[in-house]
């Protein structure tokens, strides 16, 4: 308990699914959450929630988008004492293929999940700079880590992951640590409009057979964040349940299964 004692977070997207949890779990680890949201009232909400379980939080109305948004935040958090660490876990999802992709909708895409994690890292770095410490975590998905079914997405996730790579480097001197999360199929509300064929498709091509939970990614959030990570910088960190582990090799591995009627017995046969 208490890993995240006298520390200032920002968490974005934090009104509802992951960002929540995250923000929720930073509080009861002792740490002090601006939960920031483009929907104000949901964020106040969450942050309502944590003050009466006797933590610390502070809502604010945040459009990663906007650079005046951003500053106001930097201003609530400084307030609080400092930036410790910032989540970059806001998102949006348009399950559409390359050819079918607007252009409007894919630069909607790329200004929220992209750049939004940009203008946030530029927003609190110099904060962290001169404090000397400083802990990023940019919220990536397994659409950056391999092909995805949901072209503007996936791109725009590969971004967060390269460009998570590059401030790894760049900020090294000043001090802080930059990785990415990569979730796999999470039970949250952006899968409330998924087809149900196609979570329970992602759920059985896992290796542990179901969707994850939002707690479960907090769990790796909090630690990036906390001392606990303290050499860890430019990593990725898969929460998907072995998903990118298998590959296209779970797939062919869940045909013999259907077709065997029961599950594979793996074994070492020797000439």
């Amino acid at each position: 308990m208490g890993q995240m004692q006298g520390k200032v977070v920002i968490v974005t997207g934090a009104a509802r699914g992951m960002g929540a949890a995250e923000a929720e779990l930073i509080a009861r680890e002792g740490g002090a959450v601006v939960v920031a949201d483009v929907v104000a009232d949901q964020a106040e909400a969450v942050a309502e929630g944590i003050r009466t379980a006797g933590g610390r939080a502070v809502a604010v109305a945040l459009d990663v988008t906007s650079e005046s948004d951003w500053a106001s935040a930097v201003q609530v958090a400084e307030e609080l004492g400092g930036i410790h660490a910032l989540v970059n876990n806001a998102g949006i999802s348009y399950r559409v293929g390359l050819l079918d992709t607007d252009l409007d909708d894919w630069n909607q895409v790329m200004a929220v999940n992209l750049t939004g994690s940009l203008l946030g890292m530029r927003a609190v770095v110099p904060v962290m700079q001169r404090q000397g410490v400083g802990s990023i975590v940019n919220v990536s998905s397994i659409a950056g880590l391999t092909a995805y079914p949901a072209s503007a997405y996936s791109v725009s996730k590969w971004g967060v992951r390269g460009m998570t790579k590059v401030a790894a480097l760049e900020f090294a001197p000043f001090g802080i640590r930059v990785n990415s999360v990569h979730p796999g199929i999470i039970e949250t509300p952006m899968l409330d409009n998924a087809p149900d064929v196609m979570k329970t498709a992602f759920a059985s091509a896992t290796p542990m057979k179901r969707m994850g939970q939002a707690g479960e990614v907090a769990s790796a959030v909090l630690f990036l964040c906390s001392d606990g990570s303290s050499y860890m910088s430019g990593a990725e960190l898969a929460v998907d349940g072995g998903f990118t582990a298998g590959g296209a090799f779970r797939g062919v591995l869940n045909e013999i299964e259907t077709a065997n009627g029961a599950p594979v017995a793996l074994r070492t046969d020797r000439a």
